[in-house]
């Protein structure tokens, strides 16, 4: 996809991966809105020329909020970025569960009713693209995280089916499966991380190649050692 003069709707996209999605696709020539929930965020990236959304996705009100101001107006590409992590370590009892039906909300049910409020928009653009920013951990979850992975392997397998059904259309559906990058997310994480500038880089070489999938940095290994064997990457993932 030529992403010149593109419209383009970016979730999460005051912050971290989205934040850097966000000014490359600017200046490639793309239309960009951004939704957020930081209101000093979203004033400063209107200044930088970004159209910007204060969005609450952790439930369906603020989903419906989001559509709704949108409006009717065209959409190219519609990038689901935006989500939560939450610790759950249920034998140890860490689990709030009003964050974790948040967490799934936000990484499971928010892209799939955003998808589908917009979708009549993007159906109406000569081509058009779909992006879900999944995790390697929807390949293979690890332990303290448990509502996380699940969500993230809900989110894979949802841009599977949908791919399928739009096979026949030029409706183009992207997962990109970033490992652990650096954003706020996973600042307590005392690990190698990613820039959030090199996991964006190759989304949008996705999008310009109507990639279907984007394995990014060492999620590439963790997809080889589970096409090799899924059992082995899952016993690697989970320290067993």
């Amino acid at each position: 996809m030529n992403i010149v003069g593109k419209k383009v709707l970016l979730t999460g996209g005051s912050a971290g991966i989205g934040k850097a999605l966000a000014f490359q696709l600017q200046a490639g020539g793309a239309d960009v809105t951004v939704t957020g929930r930081n209101v000093q965020r979203l004033a400063e990236l209107r200044t930088q020329g970004f159209g910007a959304i204060e969005a609450d996705l952790s439930n369906a009100q603020g989903v419906d909020a989001l559509i709704a101001e949108w409006g009717k107006k065209d959409l190219d590409i519609l990038i689901n970025n935006a989500g939560m992590g939450v610790e759950t370590n249920y034998a140890e009892g860490k689990v709030d569960p009003d964050d974790a039906d948040a967490c799934f909300y936000a990484n499971l049910s928010a892209p799939a009713r955003l998808t589908g409020g917009l979708l009549r928009w993007l159906r109406k653009r000569p081509e058009a693209s779909i992006v879900f920013v999944t995790s390697g951990l929807a390949l293979a979850p690890s332990k303290d995280a448990a509502v996380y992975c699940a969500t993230k392997a809900g989110l894979r397998s949802f841009a599977f089916s949908l791919r399928a059904q739009f096979k026949n259309e030029p409706v183009h559906v992207i997962e990109a499966l970033p490992p652990m990058v650096d954003t706020q997310m996973t600042s307590a994480y005392d690990v190698s991380k990613m820039s959030p500038e090199h996991c964006a880089g190759d989304i949008l070489d996705a999008i310009k190649r109507n990639k279907a999938e984007v394995h990014i940095g060492q999620t590439r290994l963790l997809r080889f050692v589970q096409g090799i064997s899924p059992s082995l990457a899952r016993r690697i993932m989970l320290n067993l």
